[in-house]
């Protein structure tokens, strides 16, 4: 139980190391770029030791009464069935991000020139806040149909 949690902690904290004098402004730019490319190097190692890992079927993770399955459960379609609803809200959501941050500063801008263009002003960030809650909504449907 310790090393489940100890050892994400730990690998979390030997990747945010180099940034921490990045992020107080202690550093020049030449040893700011070391440090950025020390922990990106960092990240995609401990990503490259986890699918290392995973593909050994290491199960130190479990504990000593459970039962440890080698084998995937389910379908193609399934598989195929969950990438979708991830694609789904996962985009969705960036283009509502994008439609947000175009429409937002517009409507501020709208408002701080007159006061009665609040209403109309907000629809439009609105609906931009909508795209996402529709991917969600198709993802939760697809999700179902599973």
């Amino acid at each position: 139980m310790l090393l489940k949690i100890l050892l994400p902690l730990v690998f979390v904290v030997l990747i945010t190391l180099p940034l921490i004098k990045v992020f107080q402004g202690k550093v020049n730019s030449r040893s700011a770029k070391t440090r950025l490319y020390t922990h990106i190097s960092l990240f995609f190692a401990l990503v490259a030791f986890v699918f290392i890992w995973q593909l050994t079927g290491s199960s130190v993770w479990a504990a000593e009464g459970d039962v440890v399955t080698t084998g995937f459960v389910g379908s193609i379609a399934q598989g195929l069935g969950f990438l979708g609803a991830a694609l789904a809200t996962g985009m969705s959501s960036l283009g509502a991000g994008i439609a947000v941050a175009a429409a937002a500063p517009a409507a501020i801008g709208a408002f701080s020139e007159n006061e009665k263009n609040f209403g109309k002003s907000l629809i439009f960030v609105a609906l931009g806040e909508g795209v996402a809650i529709y991917g969600l909504l198709i993802s939760i449907l697809i999700i179902n149909s599973l």
